[in-house]
């Protein structure tokens, strides 16, 4: 943040040049709560309006998103580094999530009836006022519209407060909501610094929050949810477990083992971060994976044809730098990259490790970049023992060819989510979310559709007409 005159404002900068982009004005923290008012009085109409009707508004949120799809994109790359052709489907990907909660909201919705002792028993879902996001930079539509997209249509409205490092991203959104036709005051995106957050939890104008963050972050947001009794939904880091058995097609698993660990230049909490094979496969698959890894260029995020764009920022180089200067230290083999690249923006190359220790920096803690390391286990038992040897346990990667194994071994990993045979990626088809210290709740699919709302049971007795 920078002061202009009397006003702080927020310049973004290109992490690819490093050079300066926009500024953007904060909101003042006395502000934002007649903007929370203003908010919950929409939620008073908005409400109001049938499912149908809210189903409505989404249709046309996915074609607002996919009119400006480019420019969407483009301003994504700029701000944060993602590769163009990733913020394109980012993008698609929103506009697709919109569509199938306008087909399935009124379903998942729908009251769901109960024999009792009385004469209608029925549960019912009613929304529950403002909900307030507090959101990351490394998925700037995807993160908010997972969240924002079930959330309205249950008949929440909602107050955006994004990563500072987005701004315009965050601006953006609100642009394709009012593109939509969506009534003034449902969506809104507020420039904050931190402490407008606490501000608006500590505000009875608020029902709720969901945060997508860091660790650090979910307990303050987690601290102050509980002091104002707030429902809550938090996702955090994650360090998800890519584990490779003995009986793996293993060409196809390092294949895709590259692409699940340079996806968004591997700033993503579900990314594949601790790679755990099977001795026997160890070498075939370490050989293989490297030379994956080696092929994915690296470059203009602005070019169709790049893998891996920049990171966040210098500082997030210089963070996965000592993570992995440290484990070299401690023993890990460098088998491709291994150092910051040089000249202009904040580029980290794909990095692959090996003779990698559960100790070591790599492993221990969540890598926000293209930095493998591989852990060599002996067997089925001590794969599943590393992979659930993790503070955190968000989604996680299985690669076998033996279906009857397969099931066996989902049951024992320790996350919320588990792929066979393919990368952990996000589906509004599925719940979203994990355990220990990657959240607590759910975002999409009819599970993230109820997490905001009052799940109301009402018993009728006595004689009705």
């Amino acid at each position: 943040m920078m002061k202009t005159g009397k006003s702080e404002v927020i310049t973004t900068v290109n992490p690819a040049t490093g050079e300066r982009l926009e500024s953007y004005p904060i909101m003042a923290d006395d502000d934002v709560i007649p903007v929370a008012k203003r908010a919950r009085t929409a939620f008073g109409k908005w409400k109001r309006l049938s499912i149908e009707e809210r189903s409505d508004y989404l249709k046309k949120l996915a074609a607002a998103l996919r009119a400006k799809k480019n420019a969407y994109a483009k301003l994504m790359t700029l701000e944060m580094g993602k590769p163009i052709a990733q913020s394109e489907s980012e993008v698609e990907k929103c506009a697709w999530t919109a569509e199938h909660y306008a087909v399935h909201a009124k379903d998942w919705l729908a009251e769901e009836h109960v024999e009792t002792d009385s004469k209608s028993s029925y549960v019912e879902f009613d929304p529950l006022g403002v909900i307030l996001s507090v959101m990351p930079w490394n998925y700037p539509f995807w993160q908010v519209l997972r969240f924002a997209i079930p959330t309205v249509v249950a008949g929440n409205t909602t107050i955006l407060r994004h990563s500072t490092a987005v701004p315009g991203s965050s601006l953006a959104v609100q642009e394709a909501f009012e593109s939509a036709g969506f009534p003034e005051d449902v969506f809104t995106a507020i420039i904050t610094g931190h402490d407008a957050v606490a501000k608006l939890l500590a505000s009875k104008e608020i029902a709720g929050v969901s945060l997508t963050g860091s660790v650090e972050a979910g307990k303050r947001i987690g601290a102050l949810a509980g002091q104002n009794l707030k429902k809550l939904v938090l996702e955090l880091g994650g360090s998800d477990p890519y584990v490779v058995l003995d009986d793996a097609d293993v060409k196809e698993a390092a294949k895709t083992g590259a692409d699940a660990r340079v996806l968004n230049c591997g700033q993503s909490c579900i990314a594949a971060k601790r790679f755990i094979v099977v001795s026997s496969v160890a070498q075939e698959f370490v050989e293989e994976f490297a030379l994956q890894m080696k092929n994915k260029k690296t470059g203009d995020p602005l070019d169709p044809t790049t893998d891996v764009g920049p990171l966040m920022n210098v500082e997030a180089v210089r963070t996965v730098d000592e993570q992995v200067r440290s484990s070299i230290a401690d023993g890990a083999r460098v088998r491709v990259g291994g150092k910051p690249l040089p000249g202009k923006g904040a580029f980290y190359p794909p990095t692959v490790l090996d003779h990698v220790k559960p100790e070591m920096r790599v492993t221990r803690e969540e890598v926000f970049g293209p930095a493998a390391p591989v852990l060599v286990v002996q067997d089925e038992a001590q794969a599943i023992s590393a992979a659930n040897d993790s503070d955190f346990g968000l989604g996680s990667s299985l690669w076998t060819t033996d279906q009857a194994r397969a099931r066996r071994v989902a049951k024992e990993l320790q996350a919320g989510m588990v792929f066979v045979n393919a990368l952990t990626k996000s589906d509004p088809r599925m719940p979203f979310g994990g355990v220990k210290e990657s959240g607590t709740g759910r975002e999409l699919s009819k599970y993230g559709l109820k997490e905001f709302v009052n799940v109301k049971s009402v018993n009728i007795y006595g004689n009705l007409h």
